[in-house]
């Protein structure tokens, strides 16, 4: 019997010997080999933390304690082992486990992530909540080095190390190096300074030393000089004791008995603490320590070869990365940010061609759009490729920094609309919304590969202040033979004559140009109206729309607010006294599903846009 078909809680991790439990961590990685290869998921960085997520269940008393997983995508051992081991083949399905920790599923899980650099804010909100309410609560937060680059990440350790409380803030350093470790000597130290007689002598010495007349204060005070200089030389960083924490580190993040001897030792202590691990991302699986950035967010593979099932496939980000290059050997004021998704967005072969016009700042968005707003005022055209859902955390940049100074930026928006399996806090529905409240911002949204580029051109040579360029996330989907796009503010389909009229924009188009061919068998034939600006819009979209008595506006965002909202508002100001209808995303978060199970669910597939209309033209719906 495996060891694993035993724990069905944290608890039962107590009952089994050390030489138990690194075996246990071996059947783990098999588990979550399996199930990511049928699944698709974030690989590697689970596999880097099953011992340290070992460690602290075995040492820690969940849920009364906590643990705050930063961004969250290495908790899959943490589900493991807190009684959703046999749930663990539905992760990031409909209706399945969710692929990053989520309190509605589990008490278990403290705080619901997804992005990066909330951690420690989080844990130390948890810690004074536990302190203000008189519990003894431990609060771990689980750091990556990555995750740390994040301005929020220093506003969190800022203020935590003023905590008069135990909170541990391990950093999971698994690439960059914030404090190398320099051979056994730092190691040795790091132990004895993290132990119970380490701790008590310096206390004695430093009561007696104070106690000393005349030369007492002075010679403590040198002693702490030297201890700091002497540290210096030793950990290359005294950022995290400058700030509060006691710092203890760095240690083999894979060294099981080593992990759980220093977190018994540290959650003893009455004051923040600093735990620094080095750790190897997809330790135990071969394919994912080759190529641990391929492996971090993998769709389904071949658990024996390593080879992604179906291949890569052309996908609008690889448009944004070819069409970037060819505008930048073009005009040489093109520069390209990413915020540490450098792979994700395409931009290797333009940092490769263009180094000195490639800028990665880390997970850091709205420095991102901060120093790009910068860049465009020193007389560069800078382009900033982020995640929609990322985005979100630049907007007051974007307002402040961008829009209001009138310099020429663009948003190269990925992953626009609907993502998938990564669930609520992935989605890029919000972008389109919150960036048409801006004043002198324009909006462009391709459907098809070609009108990507054409608009990514229009919006640096053609476009003054601040730009976006959003498209969604893959491949390019149906289009129709006979439509064909010229970079225009909009383009119409269909009959141009007809009474119904459908407004849309994006990868939205595909399924109303087959929900067109399936209406015309019914007998009603439609006029599209597909526009590829949707800030500002053009009049003559208006005067397009007025000429219908039903309109239908279906899109790929939030409803609230939405290109949809504003547009209903603006006809009906123009007088349109017609029958009119909107579907975009209502007033709730939406779950984790695929893109085809999503856009079903959110009738806004063809199908669902087919029965929309057949229903409010009265027609009856036959069931096939």
């Amino acid at each position: 019997m495996a060891l694993l078909d035993k724990i069905r809680g944290p608890e039962d991790l107590k009952a089994l010997s050390i030489k138990e439990l690194e075996i246990l961590c071996g059947e783990i990685r098999q588990l979550i080999i399996r199930t990511v290869g049928c699944n698709g998921g974030h690989l590697a960085s689970n596999l880097g933390v099953v011992e340290l997520t070992v460690a602290l269940h075995y040492v820690l008393h969940l849920p009364e304690d906590k643990i705050v997983w930063d961004v969250g995508h290495q908790a899959y051992t943490h589900k493991i082992l807190t009684g959703r081991k046999d749930q663990i083949q539905s992760i990031r399905k409909k209706d399945g486990l969710s692929g990053f920790p989520k309190p509605q599923e589990s008490p278990y899980d403290a705080f619901a992530v997804g992005h990066a650099s909330t951690s420690i804010s989080a844990a130390l909100g948890l810690a004074r909540a536990a302190q203000m309410q008189n519990r003894d609560d431990k609060v771990v937060a689980v750091i990556g080095d990555g995750a740390l680059t994040g301005g929020l990440a220093y506003e969190g350790l800022n203020n935590a190390g003023r905590l008069q409380r135990n909170l541990i803030v391990i950093l999971n350093d698994n690439g960059m190096s914030i404090s190398p470790n320099v051979g056994n000597m730092a190691r040795y130290l790091a132990y004895i300074r993290a132990g119970r007689p380490y701790l008590n002598a310096k206390g004695r010495v430093e009561k007696i030393l104070s106690h000393i007349p005349a030369i007492g204060e002075p010679l403590q005070n040198g002693l702490k000089h030297v201890k700091k200089k002497v540290k210096s030389l030793i950990y290359n960083s005294t950022i995290f004791e400058d700030l509060g924490f006691l710092y203890y580190g760095p240690f083999d993040g894979h060294d099981l008995p080593g992990l759980i001897h220093i977190l018994q030792t540290v959650s003893t202590l009455s004051r923040p603490v600093l735990l620094h691990l080095h750790t190897s991302k997809g330790k135990g699986y071969t394919f994912a320590e080759d190529d641990p950035d391929t492996f971090h967010g993998v769709s389904a593979f071949d658990v024996k070869t390593g080879l992604v099932e179906g291949g890569k496939g052309e996908s609008f980000s690889d448009v944004f990365g070819r069409s970037i290059c060819q505008f930048a050997q073009r005009d040489s004021r093109v520069c390209a940010i990413t915020a540490a998704m450098q792979l994700g967005t395409c931009l290797t072969d333009f940092r490769q061609r263009f180094p000195a016009r490639f800028f990665d700042v880390g997970i850091a968005e709205e420095h991102a759009i901060t120093f790009a707003g910068g860049l465009a005022s020193g007389g560069m055209i800078p382009v900033c490729a982020i995640y929609s859902t990322f985005l979100q955390r630049g907007y007051d940049q974007i307002i402040h920094d961008a829009a209001i100074q009138r310099v020429k930026l663009v948003l190269a928006i990925d992953r626009a609309g609907v993502v998938g399996e990564d669930g609520e806090t992935h989605q890029g529905v919000f972008d389109a919304a919150f960036l048409h409240s801006i004043p002198d911002v324009t909006i462009f949204a391709p459907a098809y590969y070609d009108e990507l580029h054409e608009c990514l051109r229009a919006a640096l040579f053609e476009v003054k202040g601040v730009c976006a360029v959003r498209y969604p996330r893959g491949k390019s989907l149906y289009r129709p033979v006979d439509y064909h796009f010229e970079c225009k503010p909009f383009s119409l389909y269909g009959d141009v004559h007809s009474k119904i009229r459908i407004v849309t924009y994006g990868r939205l188009f595909s399924f109303t140009a087959k929900a067109r061919e399936n209406l015309r068998k019914q007998g009603l034939d439609v006029c599209i109206i597909k526009l590829n600006c949707v800030k500002p819009i053009a009049e003559e979209v208006y005067e397009q729309a007025l000429q219908g008595d039903s309109l239908y506006f279906f899109e790929e965002g939030i409803e609230a607010g939405g290109i949809g909202e504003h547009f209903l508002s603006q006809l009906t100001q123009r007088g349109y006294r017609g029958k009119t209808f909107l579907r975009g995303i209502g007033d709730f978060f939406l779950r984790h599903a695929s893109m085809q199970e999503q856009l079903q669910e959110l009738q806004l597939d063809d199908v669902g846009i087919y029965r929309a209309v057949m229903e409010g033209e009265g027609r009856e719906l036959k069931n096939d």
